[in-house]
């Protein structure tokens, strides 16, 4: 059987991939079921992601950090505080500051990170793409396409989501739970500068962050109930903002929108397994967590490391790739630190997303 690994979904986690095992060696098919023109730079948005020093070092390894340096942020401090929106925040807070250091992480654009790594899966040969295609069945090893083709490779790797039907279809069953929270994102320009601090405002109604971009902007993630999300998504753009300055505070002067708005349900979600047979999961495909640490793409991107790193020793080995001896070093290696992460947010989220006065 052909060392091939057939990657399904076309998000972040599945083309960072495929340019890890090209790296690594390893050939792969990368079944997108968008378009390719959905992964041009659709401008600014406001979505963006932290990205922690580890992050930041694997692209680096991969080549993809010189395109992607100039344009990112560096986070040179995080104050966290709570309070309750008109209130302010409260006179105690915790401050995390880069010191010497150097900066604690990354704020990058969605746009930037999303177009610079499909740039490089068009100049890697050894990345078959697939774009517009559906995978409509899926047996250990081998996808059946929407165009009627059956592609068969090593190991199959669904990296398509938490609604990952990859996982679905290979059996492997998924805890999840929602927190009747949803998070609004949004883009903001503000008046002064906010020297690379990103906060995290902790309501009873859930967490805000403010994330700063390069210039005189920054990208919110507001969590809120979910009737009252839905309510606000829709305000006219002045009233959008009346609504948010009283929990936003002063601290930036003047703010105004400056790019499209945009919401989604907040859960928790983790899969019984990460592995089957011939068979792997990345990302949310595995495991979904609350943003409240900013740590979603970062657990993805270090699934991504772990499993071409421990693809590529296995072929350097002779081994077959897809085996579940293979597979299991994959697992054993990912499995604590998602698993202890996700009850972290999880209890950050509970502690703090109340009106209890401890």
């Amino acid at each position: 059987m052909e060392q091939r690994v057939l990657i399904v979904g076309g998000g972040l986690n599945g083309p960072c991939l495929a340019i890890a095992l090209a790296q690594a060696g390893l050939h792969s098919t990368l079944i997108d079921a968008q378009t390719s023109d959905t992964h041009q730079d659709p401008g600014f948005d406001g979505r963006c992601y932290a990205l922690a020093h580890s992050t930041m070092r694997m692209l680096k390894a991969l080549g993809l950090w010189a395109g992607l340096e100039d344009m990112a942020q560096p986070i040179l401090g995080i104050k966290a505080s709570d309070g309750r929106a008109g209130e302010g925040p409260s006179p105690l807070f915790l401050h995390f500051d880069h010191a010497e250091e150097g900066p604690m992480g990354f704020i990058v654009e969605d746009r930037h990170l999303r177009a610079r790594l499909w740039r490089d899966v068009a100049e890697r040969p050894e990345i078959t793409y697939l774009p517009g295609t559906i995978v409509t069945g899926q047996a250990p090893g081998r996808v059946e396409l929407s165009t009627g083709t059956t592609l068969g490779g090593a190991l199959i790797v669904g990296a398509d989501g938490r609604g990952s039907q990859t996982a679905r279809r290979a059996g492997i069953k998924r805890m999840a739970w929602g927190y009747g929270q949803t998070a609004l994102v949004a883009a903001l320009a503000h008046e002064k500068p906010h020297n690379g601090i990103a906060h995290q405002f902790f309501m009873p109604a859930g967490p805000l962050a403010i994330l700063p971009l390069t210039g005189n902007r920054c990208s919110i993630v507001w969590s809120e109930r979910s009737e009252e999300a839905e309510r606000i998504l829709n305000l006219p753009e002045s009233e959008f903002i009346d609504h948010l300055k009283p929990r936003f505070g002063s601290f930036l002067g003047e703010i105004s929108a400056a790019g499209r708005r945009y919401c989604y349900p907040l859960g928790l979600s983790l899969t019984d397994r990460f592995v089957a047979e011939r068979l792997a999961l990345v990302g949310d495909a595995a495991h979904g967590v609350h943003p409240i640490a900013g740590q979603g793409l970062n657990l993805g991107f270090r699934d991504v490391a772990a499993l071409a790193q421990t693809l590529g020793e296995a072929q350097r080995r002779g081994e077959d790739i897809g085996t579940s001896a293979v597979l299991r070093r994959y697992q054993s290696w990912r499995r604590f630190d998602t698993a202890a992460l996700a009850v972290a947010t999880d209890s950050f989220n509970r502690l703090f997303s109340n009106d209890n006065s401890i």
